[in-house]
């Protein structure tokens, strides 16, 4: 009789971990009054009523740092869930605030911070950029992003698919789905279309949602960039 060893029969594993991207809102408070930023959402969400639902949201206390006012943490987390937002941590708080976070429940994430600490006497070369090509349409579901590069797309790009970079982004075709350049912060990225019908377009996590674009911009070939952390969408020069 063949005995053979437990190993042979593969058991099937109840979960495994991968690495993944998934685009998160960022919540920068300049203030820790809850009124003052119950009322903010509320129009925010006014503007776009199903854009924030099931939203993972990042809580960003850099503006806060070094304020001593408390924050609320407990109360900002049932204010975000009660308007169907996820929180999924903060970043960038002093030690305290980091304290009462975890008190609350809410997990504290590596911080992105542009200056301060230490400055590196050999900082590695920069990574050469690159740029990726796809020469066809991005359809609803589909994601496609290029790391430390621009991305170009030959077609359209559908409601409901995502076109990230950590570059420019150009679409040659409609853009009906979400485009988000500068996704590791770079403020000086672009986003290029023929076509404006976005349902989104990010710059360093600066955005707007469809219902925010003028009459004028919609269904236009346009770029969008950012001044003074605001997004400007202007008509596409020839």
């Amino acid at each position: 009789m063949l005995l053979r060893s437990p190993v042979a029969n593969e058991i099937a594993l109840p979960f495994e971990l991968k690495g993944s991207l998934f685009t998160l809102t960022v919540l920068r408070l300049f203030r820790s009054d809850p009124t003052a930023i119950e009322r903010h959402l509320a129009e925010k969400i006014k503007q776009a009523p199903s854009f924030f639902n099931d939203t993972p949201v990042v809580i960003d206390l850099e503006a806060l740092a070094d304020s001593k006012e408390g924050v609320d943490f407990k109360g900002l987390y049932e204010l975000l869930r009660g308007r169907g937002m996820i929180p999924v941590g903060i970043r960038n708080g002093s030690p305290k605030q980091h304290a009462a976070a975890r008190r609350a429940g809410l997990p504290v994430l590596p911080e992105s911070r542009s200056g301060g600490g230490p400055k590196k006497p050999d900082p590695p070369e920069p990574t050469p950029a690159r740029t990726r090509v796809v020469a066809h349409s991005v359809r609803s579901g589909q994601e496609v992003y290029v790391a430390d590069g621009d991305l170009i797309v030959l077609g359209a790009v559908s409601a409901g698919a995502d076109v990230m970079a950590d570059g420019n982004i150009h679409v040659y075709g409609p853009l009906r789905g979400r485009a988000l350049a500068g996704v590791k912060g770079d403020v000086d990225t672009w986003i290029f279309c023929q076509l404006l019908e976005a349902q989104l377009v990010s710059i360093a996590g600066r955005y707007e949602v469809y219902e925010q674009l003028d009459a004028s911009e919609r269904g236009k070939a346009v770029q969008i960039h950012l001044r003074e952390e605001r997004l400007i969408i202007e008509p596409l020069t020839r």
